[in-house]
Parts: structure tokens; C-alpha cells; sequence
């Protein structure tokens, strides 16, 4: 069953982590099989959460892109470096295809050979020299075994074509020469008291009993063939170890993890038609070519709390979208085929999450429970923010009582942890949660960090606006916000870039804006800033 990737937006908070996580618990209840996960540091709200409820942190992910592991390949498609070339013809040709990747007997990669090399090898190549087994000369040959004592043959190969008494007088033979040989018994005892190291008897030839017994005494292999010595002479270089005419040098591989776009630019470059594919530890997997390309199985995604591509994983174009549940605007993200989308206006994705609980008659888990209603406190700051409904509220305290949590004092805990910024920089917590937006084809940026503290905000606030000039600057941003929210008394103090002043003067309609100002019942980023900041933009 292929994995089902379910993540929330970067910059992770609560509700997304959260959703995710419930979401995924859901779907694997229903018999599908999914994954959480996360695609960045999660905040130290998110963390206390997890942590209260014994939940792990979700694994991080960091893109979807399509790599090569996601292509139908031929997987496994390898040799071993101790088959023969025979075999390995026989191997090529019947999956019809002309190169194949070598390896040991860990499946470490050694190199290629191709039919191009066997061919090389046969007409070029070192005939008077074999490297190999004793069962791939047999296989070669096809051979029957008459006597065995090595597994392994190495030697220099030679055929008795002299007259018995010159060969006899003439060739010096010993335990190297593997000796092709006919119904010559006067030939095959010399050979069997020299002790050669092996005999391969032709055609219709047979040995003599007392022959048979030396070569049994001086540890002599016979391989007897009903080919003919011209045959067998033409064949015995086949059986050599395809190690031996291995090509090691100029090969490309590429890792499983790479992204299929880099290998095509880079297959499109070369005169290659193969490419071994390998892991890390350079263990080879199998043979890819170009071709493959079309037969690939994309990542499948469900989204959590976004439905922009600005805001989603890197590659969300490359995967397959099965699923968005979301509680924001219409955004970017669309689809070439039908999906479940679920858009509502409610104050926290979980609180979607929770219905689908129910419509499938799913029980929720204690500590499932605690996650949802987590999400929902943080997205709705404990239904103050104005983007909160009924169903919201009534929800929550069916989760708080699933969950047998004080929902008040549980919330304090939990915004008092997430407003803990010990150790990080101005520029960490400034891109804690921050989102991006296009709107009338400008560049939008708001941050918003949600504190119970705003005093250490006060205290530097000249270094976050010198930090959000330098950003905006930088990366083109017309309007660039950062809110600093008071959660206990429901208001947020706003910083930005200098030349959007005016803009957001006329946004939040005050007389007079500046640096910090406290922006009474301002809590809603999704709800009360962006809608303002469209209707001004679209206006000029």
C-alpha cells in the first residue's frame, strides 16, 4: 500500500501540527496508510503540546518532488560479478536490453558490461586465458561433469590439434592448462599424469577407465561436451567471470533519492542509453534509462490548514494531491482531476478534523483528543479570536472532556510555553509564523507571534524594525508585518517595513499609525489584517 504523506503549512503551529497528526491517526483507522509530517522546526507551543500528550515529533519532510525511486525502473536488474559472460548474454537478450550493472556478493557496485563488450571481448579479447567456475564452463558447454575438485578454474587454455607424438613431444603442459581435447587417449594420458587442471573432452570422445582413475588420483577436473572441439573453442571464452571485462571508468550512477529532473538534464547530455541506479551505500538497485520517465508513481499528499503553493512543500507540483482540509481563503494550489477538498469557516482545522472523526463513526483516543482541542485553542486564542464559531466552542469542550483537561489552565500552560523565546533570534522568532501572500500581484509578508509577555518585545522592538526593513528590502516585499499578540487581553502590537505605513494607516483606519502600535481586538491574521490589506490594495 503506497504511503500517504499528511502535512500542515511551513512554519508549522499548533493547529497544522496537530491536524495533521489527528488526521493521519483517522485515515489509518479507515484502513489507509499515512504518514504526519512536518515541514519545519516546530514552535515551543508545539512542542509542550507533544510533549504534554506523549505524542513524537512528526518527521520533518522536505520536499515531494519525483525522484528516481518513484520511476518503474528495472529494479533488481543486476549481475554477479562471478556469473559468465555467457549467462550474462543470455540475460540481456532475453530482457532485451544491451547493458547490465555488475556487483559483489554484498550488491556493492562494480561496474557495467554490455553486449557490445562481450562482443569486443570475444574477437579482441584474451581467448588463451580463462576466469571462471567449474559450473560455468558445465553451463557454457553444456557440459556433463565427470570429475570435480576445484570450484574455481583459472588457466590458460589450450586445444590438442598437433599429431599425438609432436604434442606429445613438443607442448609442455601442468596444472594451469585446461586442455581441449577429443579421442586422443594418448593425448589424455599425458595430460592426466601432467596433472593439467582441467579436460574438456569433445564430440562423442570418451576416456579410458585407467585414465579416468589418474585423473582422479592427481585431482584432474573433467567436463566432458557433446560439441566439437572447433565449437568449444569458440565458446570457452563465454565462460569466463563477467568481472574480468567489467567497465569501471566513465560510468554515471545515479542515487535512488535524486530528483528525476536533474536526471534528465543530465541523461539528455550524454551519449548513455543506461544508468545503473545505486544507494548511499553504493549498493546497486537496479538500471534506469530515459525512457522510464513516463512510468512513475507520484508522492501522494493530503494538506493540512493551507491551500497555497507558497506555503507547501517544495514539489507539491510533482505529487499527487489526494485530499485539502482547510479552514482559510481559496488559495493557489489546484488539481488536474477531482479531490476531496473540505473548506470551512471555522476557527481551527481541527475542528474539521473532529467532524470526520464522527462522520465515519471513528472513536477518538485520549490523547487524539487533547492534540484537536490544542489546535483549536491555539487558532481560536481560547475562542477570543473572531474568526471563532459556535461549532468551534461546542467542539472544544467535547475534546476537553474526551481528553479530561482543564481547558482554561491547560490553555494558560500552553500559550505560556509557546511564548518562552529563550535562545532564539530576532530573525528565528520573526519567521516562527510567517506567511506569505500575493495579492494584486504584490508580495505580502505577515508574521504574527502570539505571547503573554509583550514586554520582551517592547524592549527590542528597534531590532525587529530594522530586521523587517532589511527583509523586505531584500526580498521584494511591498508590506511587510509583524504582530506581536497580546493573548491575554486580546489586542496585537504592529511593526513593518516604512513604505507600507500608509497602506496599513488606512487598513486599520488609525489616525497616525507607527511602530508598535497596539491594535486593539486585532488577534486574527487570516480574519482582520489580510482581507483589510486586499480590499485597500485592489482599490488602487
Amino acid at each position: 500500500m503506497n504511503k500517504i504523506f499528511i502535512f500542515g503549512h511551513k512554519n508549522p503551529d499548533t493547529d497544522s501540527v496537530c491536524s495533521a497528526i489527528s488526521l493521519s491517526y483517522l485515515k489509518n483507522k479507515l484502513g489507509f496508510n499515512t504518514i504526519p509530517m512536518v515541514l519545519g522546526e516546530i514552535n515551543n507551543e508545539t512542542k509542550f503540546v507533544l510533549k504534554y500528550f506523549n505524542v513524537d515529533i512528526p518527521n520533518y519532510l522536505n520536499d515531494v518532488k519525483l525522484q528516481i525511486k518513484d520511476l518503474d525502473y528495472l529494479k533488481n536488474f543486476y549481475v554477479d560479478k562471478k556469473m559468465s559472460l555467457f549467462s550474462i548474454y543470455n540475460y540481456m537478450n532475453k530482457n532485451k536490453i544491451s547493458n547490465v550493472p555488475i556487483i559483489d556478493c554484498n550488491k556493492k557496485f562494480l561496474g557495467t558490461t554490455s553486449m557490445k563488450d562481450i562482443t569486443k571481448n570475444l574477437i579482441m579479447g584474451d581467448i588463451d586465458n580463462l576466469n571462471t567456475s567449474y559450473n560455468n564452463i558445465l553451463e557454457t558447454l553444456s557440459g556433463k561433469e565427470l570429475l570435480k575438485f576445484n570450484e574455481e578454474i583459472i588457466g590458460n587454455v589450450l586445444i590438442a590439434s598437433y599429431k599425438s607424438t609432436t604434442f606429445i613431444e613438443n607442448v609442455k603442459i601442468d596444472n594451469n592448462t585446461i586442455l581441449i581435447v577429443g579421442d586422443r587417449h594418448s593425448i589424455i594420458e599425458y595430460a592426466v599424469n601432467s596433472k593439467v587442471k582441467l579436460i574438456i573432452l569433445t564430440g562423442s570422445s570418451k576416456i579410458k577407465d585407467e585414465h579416468l582413475k589418474i585423473a582422479e588420483k592427481n585431482h584432474v577436473n573433467i567436463i566432458k561436451t557433446d560439441y566439437h572441439s572447433f565449437m568449444v573453442a569458440r565458446l570457452i571464452g563465454l565462460a569466463n567471470y563477467v568481472e574480468t571485462i567489467a567497465n569501471k571508468d566513465g560510468i554515471i550512477c545515479f542515487d535512488e533519492n535524486e530528483d528525476v529532473n536533474d536526471f534528465v538534464d543530465i541523461a539528455n547530455k550524454t551519449r548513455f542509453s543506461y544508468f545503473p541506479v545505486i544507494n548511499k551505500n553504493d549498493n546497486c538497485l537496479g538500471l534506469i534509462k530515459l525512457a522510464d520517465v513516463s512510468n512513475k508513481h507520484k508522492k501522494q499528499v493530503i494538506l493540512v490548514d493551507h491551500n497555497e503553493y507558497e506555503q507547501s512543500v517544495d514539489g507539491l507540483d510533482e505529487a499527487e494531491i489526494l485530499e485539502i482540509i482547510d479552514h482559510h481563503k481559496l488559495g493557489t494550489i489546484g488539481t488536474s482531476i477531482p479531490i476531496n477538498f473540505r473548506n470551512m469557516p471555522v476557527g481551527s482545522t481541527n475542528t474539521i478534523v473532529y467532524m470526520l472523526y464522527k462522520e465515519n463513526n471513528i472513536e477518538i483516543p485520549k490523547h487524539i483528543a487533547g492534540l484537536m482541542l490544542s489546535g483549536l485553542i491555539s487558532d481560536t486564542l481560547l475562542f477570543a479570536s473572531p474568526t471563532t464559531t459556535e461549532k468551534d466552542k461546542q467542539i472544544g469542550l467535547e475534546l476537553a472532556k474526551i481528553a479530561d483537561i482543564d481547558m482554561e489552565k491547560y490553555a494558560l500552560e500552553m500559550f505560556k510555553a509557546g511564548s518562552t523565546l529563550n535562545g532564539k533570534s530576532h530573525e528565528e522568532i520573526l519567521y516562527t509564523d510567517f506567511k506569505n501572500f500575493t495579492i494584486s500581484n504584490k508580495k505580502i509578508g505577515v508574521s504574527q507571534i502570539s505571547t503573554v509577555n509583550t514586554e520582551e518585545f517592547e524592549k527590542t522592538s528597534i531590532d525587529y524594525i530594522n530586521l523587517i526593513e532589511k527583509i523586505a528590502k531584500n526580498n521584494d516585499y511591498y508590506i511587510l508585518i509583524f504582530l506581536v499578540t497580546d493573548i491575554l487581553n486580546n489586542g496585537s502590537y504592529i511593526y513593518y517595513n516604512k513604505n507600507s505605513e500608509d497602506i496599513l494607516d488606512n487598513c486599520f483606519k488609525v489616525n497616525g499609525l507607527k511602530q508598535g502600535y497596539y491594535l486593539k481586538g486585532i488577534i486574527s491574521r487570516k480574519k482582520q489584517v489580510i482581507p483589510n490589506i486586499m480590499e485597500i490594495l485592489e482599490k488602487k
